[in-house]
């Protein structure tokens, strides 16, 4: 996709380890273990590319192993050792992860699922399986050259399938046809019972299955939290195997000049922004085909920018043109615009630039919104993205498109909870020097603190369990008396409790923001 985004302004019944020990299975660099996980550990010259594989810079951990898995039998593997010495795990499919889940410094083992990519139809289950490890853009690219299909998920390709689905994902085609947990037809999970001992579970959404509850929690209930994901398999539950995509997509990018945007125009900007989106995100109407990211940098940036693709085959024109209209109410200034058409296939891969550029330091925070951004609260993004002590490009607030399809499912349906939403937000902090973390994460702590004043700091509406914030957990920054998981599950939380109670007994799975089990 032309111009920036979000990452470019950022440039941005097992066999168990206690019958076959891993030090027997660990491959030495250069060749291929077919018994079991590869181990990396210190001092083996793969450690440091494996360690620092994570897209956020600002964590790094120094875990004792590093197991790359190639099925699920390798993971029980990997967690029986684990648990059996007592060493705190994490797993790590994509790495994109934005707070330390993973790189905690008392992570002493990780599993990574990068190895485990297969895509492929299973006739018995009659849906598309994906493993944990596959990223995104490898999903698509297979679902579409082997069948002509795919699964509304992300917009950037790295992203692994392992935490994107898990945490109810979206993208450019969910006002069209619901997020990526609305097809979820069932999952594999390496769970540890009470015994210690793990094994693999399948769940799915049937009623008739034992273990449909375990499938629930991974509907929107979030990553690290009941196991570890090794596959899905995904089936829409309209009888057809999964939607098609577009033939083609309209890519376009649309920017206003910092220079020629007073405070006004900038509120006005943001609030017709809005009001488009109030009267465009009913399921059914034509405008779903057209996701958005509107991309408010600060002013050292240059530009205000507005990207998205229309998936239509005909009339996608009109709609970015019925958008570009409703935007220019009351506002003298008349944004660059840049289209072209694109094959469907291209765009999804390669249509938003997702290079992570320079190991940054990244924090972010999410909302949802029901309505529009209120003039006060675009005046108080206005000040913040203006002020004279804080001029990086890589402050941003981005308001995307949401909605449509994704609000025909009832909330309890799946563990995604804001099925109510017309925009999903986020603000985001990226910095290249560690030295400055504290000037970054001041600025986005006061951002957005100021913008949900109203409602004691956080975001009334709810937040997003894959953009996690640590900081929703502290009251010294969640003034609200609203508990963080209220925030990201609403009353869904009580029952993911219930999971993890059935499934994570012992608590092997956990990290700042995981589910408690009471």
């Amino acid at each position: 996709m032309a111009g920036h985004t979000r990452r470019t302004i950022l440039r941005g019944g097992a066999v168990t380890a206690a019958s076959v020990p891993l030090a027997q299975v660990a491959s030495p660099p250069g060749k291929a273990s077919v018994q079991g996980p590869v181990s990396v550990r210190p001092g083996d010259p793969r450690y440091p590319s494996m360690v620092r594989r994570g897209y956020n810079r600002r964590f790094e951990g120094r875990p004792e192993e590093i197991h790359v898995v190639h099925s699920a039998e390798d993971v029980v593997r990997a967690v029986d050792d684990a648990v059996r010495t007592g060493r705190r795990l994490a797993v790590r499919s994509g790495g994109h992860c934005f707070e330390n889940f993973v790189d905690a410094p008392d992570v002493r083992v990780v599993i990574d699922l990068s190895e485990m990519t297969a895509v492929r139809y299973d006739r018995r289950r009659r849906a598309f399986e994906v493993e944990a490890g596959a990223t995104l853009g490898e999903m698509y690219r297979r679902l579409y050259v082997g069948w002509g299909v795919t699964v509304p998920a992300g917009t950037a390709s790295s992203v692994g399938v392992g935490g994107h689905v898990s945490g109810g994902g979206y993208g450019a085609l969910c006002r069209l046809h619901g997020l990526s947990v609305d097809h979820l037809y069932a999952v594999e999970v390496v769970v540890v019972g009470r015994s210690g001992r793990a094994r693999s579970v399948v769940a799915s959404r049937e009623r008739s299955d034992p273990n449909r509850d375990l499938w629930w929690a991974h509907t929107g209930g979030g990553g690290g939290n009941f196991g570890i994901v090794t596959r899905y398999w995904f089936r829409s539950p309209s009888g057809r195997p999964l939607p098609a995509p577009p033939a083609t997509v309209l890519d376009f990018t649309l920017s206003w000049p910092w220079e020629r945007l007073d405070r006004e125009t900038f509120v006005r900007l943001v609030r017709n922004y809005g009001e488009w989106g109030e009267r465009n995100s009913a399921p059914g109407s034509p405008a779903c085909a057209l996701y958005g990211e509107f991309l408010l940098s600060t002013r050292s940036a240059g530009h205000l920018t507005l990207i998205g693709q229309v998936a239509a085959d005909s009339g996608a024109t009109r709609l970015l043109d019925d958008l570009t209209t409703a935007l220019g109410g009351g506002v003298e200034v008349r944004p660059a615009r840049q289209a072209s058409t694109l094959p469907w296939l291209t765009a999804a891969i390669h249509g938003l630039d997702d290079a992570p550029g320079p190991f940054y330091s990244v924090k972010i925070k999410s909302g949802y919104l029901r309505r529009r951004f209120t003039d006060r609260q675009a005046a108080a993004l206005h000040r913040h993205l203006t002020r004279s002590d804080y001029d990086h490009p890589g402050g941003t607030v981005f308001v995307n498109t949401y909605g449509g399809q994704v609000n025909t499912v009832r909330p309890g349906a799946t563990a995604t909870a804001h099925r109510d939403s017309i925009f999903k937000v986020g603000f985001l902090a990226g910095w290249e020097d560690a030295a400055e973390e504290a000037r970054h994460l001041a600025w986005i702590r006061e951002l957005y603190r100021d913008v949900y004043a109203d409602s004691g700091g956080v975001p009334a509406d709810g937040a997003f369990i894959n953009y996690p914030d640590s900081d929703l957990a502290d009251p010294t920054w969640n003034g609200s008396g609203i508990p963080w998981h209220t925030l990201y599950y609403k009353d869904g939380y009580a029952r993911l409790q219930q999971v993890k109670r059935r499934w994570d007994p012992r608590g092997v799975f956990h990290h700042a923001l995981s589910v408690r089990p009471s």
